[in-house]
Order: structure tokens, then C-alpha cells, then sequence
């Protein structure tokens, strides 16, 4: 009974011995349980054209500041001056990293059947004249980098009355941007006197449809695919702000878009 029992203790011992072996022989052969597969975030779009945004005609209200606030992308803001809130508004979209250009106001055609911002420039008007509203504005909007014409269809077409401004501009080291209301001869005269100079490519909201605006923006970026960079205009509008804080992201990481300051793509 005695040796019964030692030989059942010995098998046991064995067996044991032997799946200690096999264990210890899987650790030394390297096997090793499957890692999880570590997934990683899709890397944006490295940007391949620059794109600015131009948003016309600031000054009349505050009625769109908030939504400004939302939108962390550089836009320009074309701030009319001396109106009842164009510095507070100039001020404001400055402490938000935002850039300020003077809408400097031209002269239209047809300006007898338009409301005309009060010193409006004319094409009649003597020189002396011209430079004292341009220095006026200028004061009025202490952070402008740059300046643009406000309607302007029949003054840009004045080669005398823009080289006065011109001149004045190249003085101060102002560039301009012509939103090209007419067969403008703006893109001339600053070459002709070595003023900085950008044209608009798009205009975005001559249809307030949220629709419309981000077709215009598509066709914004797909001309900026073509020249390398582009201008889009659009104006102080809630539809036009509320879109661009919507499409903005989705361009930059789906499109590649660079969105900058007017300045910078001003030659």
C-alpha cells in the first residue's frame, strides 16, 4: 500500500516537472501574445493655397461682433470711417488679432440715384480736397494697414484722382485693394508708383443664402488652386459669418487652405 502511494505522489511530481518545462520553453521561444493595433489620427491636409477673407462695410452697427468672436481664422475687416461705431468696431476686431483696412468711399456711377457716405471722394473734386478726406479717414481708423474702395465704379476709372491717392498711400506705406467694381485702372497706377496691390477674386454674399455663399467659397478656393492664392469679399452679415465659422475648418483641413490677411497677398 506504501509503494501504491509513493508511485501515485511520482506521477504526479512528473507531471508536474513537465508542464513547468513546457511553460519555461514558450517564454524562451519568443512567443508573445498579440498587441493591440494602436490606431492614429488622420494628419490634416498640409495647406497648398492661401486664401483671404475680406468682410465689407463695418461701421454702421455692433450687430455681428459676437459671432467675430467665434471665429478664430485671420479676416480682414473693411471699416467705413467716421460712422457712429468704427472705432469701437476697429478697436475691438483689433484686440481679436483681426486686420483693419480703411473702406475708403468712391465715387460710383450713376451716383445721383445712390446714397452716398458723406465725404464720398469725387472725381471733380481738386486735389487738396481729396487729400484732406483721405487723411481724415485714415485718422478716424488708427489700426489700418491697407485701404479699399467702397463702391468706387467711376472713380477707379479716374487715373488723375488715383494717383492722388496712390501716392498718398505709397507715402504711408499702404497697400490697396481693388474690389474691382468696374474696368478698373487701380492695378495700373500702383505699379506705375510702386504701391502694394491685390485684387478681388470672389465676391461671396451678392445672394444672403447660405447656400450660395459656400458655392462662392468653393469657387474661392478652387481659383486659389489655380493662382495660388485668391480674395473673397463678402460684408458685415450674420448668413455670411455664421457660414464662414462653418466652413472655414472644413476647408482648411479638407482643401488645404491656408486662410491669411489681405496684407499678405497684397504685391
Amino acid at each position: 500500500m506504501k509503494n501504491k502511494i509513493i508511485f501515485i505522489l511520482s506521477l504526479v511530481i512528473i507531471a508536474q516537472a513537465l508542464l513547468i518545462f513546457k511553460f519555461f520553453k514558450k517564454e524562451r521561444s519568443g512567443v508573445s501574445l498579440p498587441k493591440a493595433k494602436i490606431t492614429q489620427k488622420a494628419k490634416p491636409m498640409p495647406y497648398i493655397v492661401k486664401v483671404a477673407i475680406v468682410l465689407d462695410d463695418w461701421g454702421y452697427n455692433r450687430n455681428n461682433l459676437e459671432i467675430l468672436r467665434l471665429i478664430e481664422y485671420p479676416l480682414t475687416l473693411a471699416v467705413l470711417p467716421n460712422l457712429a461705431y468704427s472705432q469701437e468696431i476697429a478697436q475691438e476686431a483689433h484686440g481679436l488679432n483681426k486686420e483693419i483696412i480703411l473702406h475708403l468711399p468712391m465715387e460710383p456711377q450713376a451716383s445721383e440715384k445712390l446714397r452716398l457716405e458723406q465725404d464720398t471722394i469725387m472725381t471733380q473734386m481738386p486735389k487738396d480736397k481729396i487729400l484732406a478726406i483721405l487723411a481724415q479717414d485714415l485718422e478716424n481708423l488708427s489700426y489700418a494697414v491697407g485701404v479699399s474702395n467702397h463702391m468706387g465704379s467711376k472713380l477707379t476709372l479716374d487715373e488723375k484722382a488715383i494717383k492722388i491717392i496712390f501716392e498718398k498711400l505709397k507715402e504711408k506705406r499702404l497697400f490697396f485693394l481693388d474690389s474691382i467694381t468696374s474696368k478698373s485702372i487701380c492695378k495700373k497706377v500702383a505699379e506705375n508708383l510702386g504701391v502694394r496691390f491685390v485684387g478681388r477674386s470672389v465676391f461671396l454674399d451678392n445672394n444672403l443664402n447660405e447656400d450660395y455663399i459656400a458655392q462662392q467659397m468653393r469657387l474661392l478656393v478652387k481659383k486659389a488652386k489655380i493662382k495660388g492664392s485668391a480674395v473673397g469679399i463678402g460684408h458685415d452679415r450674420k448668413i455670411t459669418l455664421e457660414t464662414l465659422k462653418k466652413l472655414m475648418p472644413e476647408l482648411e483641413k479638407e482643401e488645404g487652405v491656408q486662410f491669411v490677411f489681405v496684407s499678405e497677398l497684397a504685391r
